[in-house]
């Protein structure tokens, strides 16, 4: 019998159990919800709304559950829903009566958000990590290549020569503000929602700082109906994820024209490309590929969750439940394309002598020749009209601007 059956009198469908089951999906996060119950039980304890000696039983039935989880001994089940449920029972199975009184004075709805909430917290930390490690090897990169010239473009167009350790340190800075920003995330995630209860609170007298104690959180939501009812955490996460991925989508997609035979500026470790299956020579870029088509997937699961959120009423749907499955594939998605990027940027070549050869074409040098004509009295705007008439004399006769004399 389901623990939430009371009122029925008869049993929901096989095809209505699989569609409502969420198992599948959020069974990762019974390490939280485990830990959550802890320090609910604690406080029910604390409370005086269960006994001490019930409160030991539910926290050591509560820890064996979660070791036994860990090592493989214990399995969460299909037909018990979700993860909240599978505890539950688990819990009841082995110490009885007591585990009956875990649930006093709380909902699934605030649980969820609860579990969601430190699930997420500890993947920011994780994420932040690796944007990190990244970071720190495109400045062992750029460190290496100080002196290593290539053209910087605009519009696509050859535009100036620029430090190649410059270039790679401007991905830096962004990725630095993706780090930063889901450090601010993280102190909107941390907020302890249990407590809340359905979405109108509990009669019980609890103590909902102690538990935010216990469990690290910073503060509690201080409106019942909203600790329940929103996921804007959820979105502005993935939408800080959408920004890595935007970043290295942009960046992936340097690193396959920079690997193409036209440019030839870097060379992809084998460790990290492909060949194909009907002609012998190729060796395709299909790490930067991957990330940049897993950029889209990143964007459809923000979009998802926005879809899903923007016509709910308040407080709880179940519409919800589908929050968990597009921002844990986003997670996923992001710390893999992380870590093969960060291995990728490792092991690349860089071919120096093409860099600095495409330099010597396309007139990067115009700036440098119009700022000079301004260090010795003419106008800006003279100088460049001057130049832009020197560029063109230099293509008709097939000359350089270095090879000019003044």
């Amino acid at each position: 019998m389901k623990l939430w059956a009371g009122r029925f009198q008869n049993d929901t469908s096989a095809l209505m159990d699989d569609f409502n089951s969420s198992i599948a999906v959020d069974s990762r996060m019974y390490k939280q919800d485990i830990q959550g119950s802890i320090a609910h039980a604690k406080m029910l304890v604390k409370c005086g709304i269960i006994t001490a000696a019930e409160g030991t039983e539910i926290c050591e039935g509560l820890m064996s559950i979660l070791n036994d989880l860990r090592n493989g001994a214990a399995a969460l089940s299909v037909d018990a829903e979700d993860v909240h449920m599978n505890v539950e029972t688990l819990l009841i199975q082995r110490i009885g009566e007591a585990g009956k009184r875990l649930h006093t004075a709380r909902s699934r709805n605030d649980q969820v958000a609860l579990d969601v909430r430190m699930y997420l917290r500890d993947a920011a930390d994780e994420i932040v990590a690796l944007l990190e490690a990244l970071q720190s090897e495109l400045l062992e990169v750029a460190g290496l290549n100080v002196d290593v010239i290539l053209p910087g473009y605009t519009h696509m167009q050859r535009a100036q020569p620029i430090s190649f350790a410059h270039h790679l340190l401007a991905y830096c800075e962004m990725f630095s503000r993706d780090a930063e920003r889901i450090g601010e995330a993280k102190k909107r995630i941390n907020v302890m929602p249990l407590g809340a209860g359905a979405l109108a609170g509990t009669t019980y007298p609890i103590d909902r700082e102690y538990v935010a104690k216990e469990l690290g959180f910073d503060a509690v939501c201080l409106n019942s109906i909203d600790a329940v009812s929103d996921r804007d955490f959820v979105l502005e996460f993935g939408f800080d994820l959408s920004l890595v991925m935007m970043h290295l989508s942009r960046f992936s997609e340097e690193i396959i024209l920079w690997s193409t035979t036209e440019f030839g500026f870097i060379t992809l470790d084998d460790a990290y490309s492909t060949g194909s299956s009907i002609m012998p020579q190729k060796k395709n870029p299909d790490a930067a590929e991957l990330v940049r088509g897993k950029t889209g997937r990143v964007f459809g699961d923000l979009m998802g969750l926005l879809t899903m959120m923007k016509g709910l009423p308040l407080a709880y749907n179940k519409d919800m439940q589908e929050d968990k499955e597009l921002v844990f594939d986003s997670l996923d998605t992001v710390a893999m394309c992380l870590r093969v990027f960060t291995d990728m940027i490792k092991t690349m070549k860089v071919n120096e002598d093409a860099m600095l050869q495409a330099t010597l074409d396309g007139f990067l040098n115009a700036t440098d020749l119009a700022d000079y004509l301004v260090t010795k009295g003419e106008s800006f705007r003279n100088a460049h009209e001057i130049v832009g008439q020197v560029v063109v004399a230099c293509e008709k006769q097939g000359k350089r601007i270095e090879d000019l004399t003044l």
